[in-house]
């Protein structure tokens, strides 16, 4: 019989259903029978493109010896982490102040009030590695929490964890100066740690880390720094042409375990694709590296192929594992490609994608581009643009080849501020490019979000599709991230569309994030609202992890919120969060890469790009094209009709048309250069 995750709607909980493990999902049920009967919590947190916590529910949780001990002992529940970022963010901070490091999947034995005593990440069935079988892990805790003299000694490393996590969540005010210093400093820092012949930063294994990119980026652009730029070009390049960029279907995998970027860790995640399809337009707007631009077009492609419901939310997440086997989808035999591409095609697919018999995974051949297209082309005897044509040609076969073989699982759960950072990339990459098809991707995002994830006056964090069989669902209240993602989201759906809709959506859900999340008394958002259930610390993760904290995400889209308003309490609002980072910023800048960004936002003076016309005639749409040229951060797009209409904002007013043509204002701090209506006049004004 299923247990009780076959009532949830996580992908990850539906996955644990059918284990004979009495699964409990978070909630006052598993606490009350915790405490009634004197037992201790087995709280076992993952997702479901993870590939080790597969592992241990083969291992341990689908065996009926080990689920058997677990139900005796214990109270056994189960949380993924992406519907439940607080349960997360708690617990991890306990697994890492006790075993000084973290993971997933994550494994947790608290009191039956929730509070932490143990803990660690995998563990194996069996002795195995220097870690301890999971058997003798369940029968050593619970003797421990059963014997008098030993259970005052886990109450007593309990009080410690907890300790140390409200030490971690505790707000420190800095008054030291909110300079760009900090952004200096954290560029000097990245330097330190680059790998200049691979790029990334450290050694193995590497993630993509976009905010780091990002704040490379603007840190060139502020001071022209070459080595800043150049770290961000290298590590682009080699990602692109590496393992960890599927080089048929597009996007990116999660992270590479080797140095090179070859062998990647091959789930697919959705907030990954989003930062970096935002990375390489900035990249490419930067070089005009028409490869950064092609990943662009490719990333997004993928993501509306294979990752978008029909009514317009973006799915989480594709696994790693296919067949019971990780990267089975992905990689290929030598003689699988000729099967599939002929001889001739196959062995200019072959060089440029590295592919040999002997293969570089396993025997087989995870697809990467070992060299420039220039030495495979002299290689072959043709010229550079006919081998990429052929290549274009094979990655089309090879694509509708993989299709047919059995795909990795699919997370179709829509999270709110997952969907907002797509929903971002979608509208930037669009309005930057001039896809249309991608700017209605981010308008229909938005109008799913805020139809189907708000309900009254609160946004939701998650939904699930339950199909012609049962009712979709949306439900848990939204945290800080999913507010602040899609505010931002909003505001950039904004400038791609000039609809006044989507900004006032954005500044009312921004309204509404400061009601629920800031703290006036201690002057710091929180990631739960005020109304959340009681957890046993107010959660504040400041560190910027795969996906940007809400605290600095926050910070950001309300410092823009402030230039379209000339609001003064949202500037307020976002320099008093700044303050309360700044201290983490300095001495961990790899953790804390969004927030300093922010802290350049803060520093720089916004450039306001007005646009006055009408948005059908070909001279206006000149002049948001000349306007959107070019990288800069800095710069905010607000537009109104022939007739002065559009968004509320001092930014608008008084902005008449010049000899009734389409005009630009290009303005700081609301004082404007002469209004203009050629592109070559803005151009230079914007310059």
């Amino acid at each position: 019989m299923p247990n009780r995750l076959a009532a949830e709607t996580s992908p990850y909980l539906l996955q644990h259903k059918d284990n004979p493990v009495d699964w409990f999902p978070w909630g006052d049920e598993a606490f009350a029978l915790a405490r009634s009967t004197d037992r201790p919590i087995m709280l076992s947190v993952g997702y479901s493109a993870c590939h080790w916590c597969h592992v241990m529910e083969r291992e341990s949780f689908e065996n009926e010896e080990i689920a058997a001990l677990m139900n005796r002992l214990f109270v056994n529940i189960k949380v993924d982490r992406e519907e439940r970022p607080d349960v997360d963010s708690i617990y991890m901070s306990a697994v890492q102040a006790m075993t000084g490091h973290g993971g997933w999947p994550m494994t947790v034995f608290m009191t039956p009030d929730g509070k932490p005593f143990y803990g660690g990440t995998y563990f194996p069935n069996d002795d195995r590695g220097g870690l301890p079988a999971f058997p003798r892990v369940l029968e050593a805790v619970s003797e421990a929490f059963h014997d008098p003299a030993r259970r005052d000694q886990l109450l007593a490393t309990s009080s410690n964890v907890m300790a140390r996590i409200e030490a971690i969540t505790a707000v420190r005010q800095s008054q030291e100066p909110l300079s760009t210093d900090i952004a200096d400093n954290a560029a000097l820092a990245f330097q330190r740690e680059f790998d200049p012949a691979n790029g990334g930063m450290g050694m193995q294994p590497k993630f993509p880390q976009p905010p780091d990119y990002e704040l490379l980026l603007r840190h060139w652009k502020r001071t022209g720094d070459a080595s800043s730029l150049n770290m961000v070009k290298t590590t682009l390049e080699k990602m692109a042409r590496g393992g960890i960029y599927d080089q048929v279907g597009g996007g990116f995998a999660r992270y590479s375990v080797d140095t090179f970027w070859l062998v990647p860790h091959f789930e697919k995640m959705l907030y990954d694709n989003s930062q970096l399809a935002l990375l390489y337009l900035h990249a490419w707007q930067v070089t005009g590296n028409p490869l950064f631009k092609r990943i662009v077009e490719e990333t997004l492609e993928y993501v509306l192929r294979e990752m978008t419901h029909g009514d317009g939310g973006f799915y989480s997440a594709q696994d790693a594992d296919s067949e019971g086997e990780e990267g089975k989808f992905y990689v290929w035999l030598s003689q699988e490609i000729d099967a599939v591409l002929g001889e001739e095609l196959g062995a200019v697919a072959r060089a440029y994608w590295g592919v040999t018999r002997e293969g570089n995974f396993e025997g087989k051949n995870i697809l990467n581009v070992p060299r420039v297209a220039s030495e495979v082309a002299s290689e072959l005897g043709i010229s550079e643009d006919e081998l990429l044509e052929h290549i274009a040609e094979a990655r089309k076969r090879l694509y509708r080849a993989r299709s047919e073989r059995v795909w990795p699982g699919l997370d179709d759960k829509i999270l709110t501020s997952w969907n907002a950072l797509m929903m971002k990339a979608f509208a930037e990459c669009g309005a930057v490019m001039e896809r249309p098809d991608w700017i209605a991707a981010a308008s229909k995002n938005a109008g799913f979000l805020l139809r189907t994830l708000h309900s009254g006056d609160r946004l939701l964090r998650t939904w699930k599709d339950a199909g012609s069989d049962g009712e979709s669902k949306a439900h848990l209240n939204g945290y800080l991230e999913d507010y602040a993602m899609l505010v931002d989201g909003l505001l950039s759906l904004y400038e791609a569309t000039f609809e006044p809709r989507w900004f006032d959506q954005a500044r009312r859900i921004a309204d509404e994030m400061i009601e629920l999340f800031w703290s006036y008394d201690d002057a710091v958002f929180y990631d739960t609202g005020s109304d959340h259930e009681e957890l046993v610390v107010r959660p504040r993760d400041i560190f910027d992890n795969a996906v940007p904290s809400g605290g600095s995400v926050a910070a950001s889209a309300l410092l823009k919120l402030a230039v379209f308003t000339g609001e003064p309490a949202y500037h307020r609002t976002a320099t008093a969060s700044l303050r309360a980072a700044r201290d983490m910023m300095v001495s961990a800048p790899q953790g804390t890469a969004h927030w300093i960004n922010a802290i350049e936002t803060y520093n720089a003076t916004a450039q306001e790009v007005v646009i006055v016309g009408d948005p059908a005639d070909d001279a206006t749409r000149a002049l948001v094209r000349t306007s959107r040229s070019g990288y800069a951060p800095n710069r905010v797009f607000a537009f109104a009709d022939a007739d002065g209409e559009g968004i509320e904002s001092p930014l608008l007013e008084d902005r008449p048309q010049l000899d009734g043509k389409p005009t630009a204002f290009v303005c700081e701090n609301y004082t404007c250069q002469l209004p203009v209506t050629e592109p070559e006049e803005l151009a230079a004004q914007l310059d």
